[in-house]
């Protein structure tokens, strides 16, 4: 992974010197065309144009409309009272997440258990500061550039100058300024673009840097010290969970951080397909960044893990190849679901090892140049570190629907007024009924600006209700 705007292949030296001050007024077809698309060609429930990356029709797993229902009301009831929850029934919050996070809740989710929700509360109008500020031209050329590379087959980023390009600009710009000493690295793209499929600008950003601060910190950092480490964790891990992959990637010399730096970077987000990526994300804002070591771990166990297997990948050119191009069957959703499940890697192993590995770092190249924060264990860890009030838990309302007016009848029976007396000389106001119809909403009310409702929506669409 290149850092900083220098680049890992020739393919992204490709540059776009479309201004994002300017929204482009072509159609989405024409901006299909321009990144090899018709109009022809259907989105899935996820947004791709085309299809989803790495999908097959065994890929994904369908849920029955009526499971979706009834844990959309589970989610929404662990929403309302999120702290309790977290406090008392933490293991049933990991179940669900295991289980698949609503589409329709998804974004709140993760917000919630990453603790940005905190953090947006807690820091009101900082977005919107930051977002007013010009920003550092040094980072703001690298980040203009990398817009179009990030899904261009998502709907969100079709679009050259679109709304989505513009609120990932916004967003990687905001964390430049945020946090100036670590300014902007190319695996950040991704990662803030998968929250924005899901949520606003600013609830993206909070979640962010959520991300980058206490579930993989040090790992956007000058020099990848972070992601040097944990690539040797992964490697010794890997010698008591695969044993013949382990002594394979030994034979050949093959560094870790030349497999596995873009797996977790981005998060498994541009190597999984869709739905996998999805179902490890849910998992990976509950319980921390032992997720992404198990699929990791994962893969490398089914890609190397037996002597069959390694028929076809004697040396280091062919293991890399393989390494590349993982087989889809290993990261089918139900079955990769199981194995992370099942794969008995705990944040204690992780840390214990980690220790050994530092311990061996300072041996061979001295301190860490990058002083990290320490890396915090998923949602309830993030939460006992940093306590939040239940004003900061409160959930904002999306649509607000004013009740109708009341009319004169109404208001003189709760002064008492008989009913049974009918007045000699009826007025309009007795005549009109007692509880008139809603009034119609205009076309320009939020409700009926909005896309997408729940009562319409589909059962696997996400959306920021």
């Amino acid at each position: 992974m290149a850092r900083n705007g220098l680049r890992a292949d020739s393919q992204n030296l490709r540059g776009t010197n479309e201004n994002l001050s300017e929204r482009e007024s072509s159609s989405i077809g024409s901006d299909s065309e321009i990144n090899g698309f018709t109009t022809e060609k259907q989105t899935d429930k996820y947004g791709f144009i085309g299809g989803a990356q790495q999908h097959t029709e065994e890929s994904a797993q369908d849920v029955p409309p009526e499971v979706v229902r009834q844990r959309e009301v589970k989610w929404l009831d662990m929403l309302n009272s999120w702290d309790k929850w977290m406090a008392k029934r933490h293991k049933k919050i990991k179940l669900r997440c295991q289980k698949g996070i609503p589409p329709s809740l998804r974004g709140r989710a993760w917000l919630y258990l990453s603790g940005g929700k905190v953090k947006l509360e807690q820091n009101h109008g900082k977005f919107q500061e930051l977002d007013s500020k010009p920003g550092d031209p040094k980072w703001l050329d690298v980040i203009e550039k990398d817009l179009h590379r990030q899904f261009p087959f998502h709907e969100m980023f079709v679009s050259r100058g679109g709304h989505g390009q513009q609120d990932l600009y916004r967003v990687l710009k905001a964390y430049t300024l945020y946090r100036p000493e670590e300014g902007y690295c190319q695996a950040q793209a991704p990662i803030a673009a998968v929250l924005l499929m899901h949520m606003p600008a600013e609830e993206a950003f909070w979640g962010l840097v959520q991300i980058c601060e206490k579930y993989l910190p040090g790992y956007y950092s000058a020099g990848l010290e972070a992601i040097q480490l944990d690539g040797e964790i992964l490697f010794a891990v890997l010698r008591r969970v695969s044993t013949v992959a382990y002594k394979h990637l030994k034979k050949h010399k093959i560094d870790p951080v030349l497999y596995m730096t873009e797996w977790f970077m981005c998060a498994f987000s541009r190597t999984l397909p869709w739905a996998s990526v999805l179902r490890v994300w849910d998992m990976f804002f509950c319980e921390g960044v032992k997720i992404i070591f198990r699929v990791g771990l994962v893969l490398l166990k089914n890609m190397l893990g037996s002597s069959d297997k390694l028929k076809v990948c004697q040396g280091l050119y062919e293991t890399m190849e393989l390494l590349r191009t993982v087989e889809p069957r290993y990261m089918q959703e139900g079955f990769l679901m199981r194995e992370i499940i099942e794969l008995q890697v705990s944040e204690r192993d992780i840390e214990k090892e980690h220790l050994v590995q530092l311990k061996r770092w300072k041996e061979t190249h001295g301190e860490l140049r990058c002083k990290s924060p320490p890396r915090m264990h998923g949602a309830r860890a993030i939460m006992i570190a940093d306590p939040p009030t239940h004003k900061d838990l409160l959930q904002a309302p999306t649509i607000i629907v004013e009740p109708p007016l009341e009319d004169a009848s109404s208001k003189q029976k709760k002064k008492g007024k008989n009913k049974r007396d009918p007045p000699s000389n009826p007025t309009p106001e007795t005549l009109s009924p007692a509880h008139p119809p809603s009034p119609t909403l205009q076309k320009d009310t939020p409700l009926q600006q909005s896309n997408q409702s729940l009562s319409s929506s589909s059962t696997e669409q996400d959306t920021y209700l």
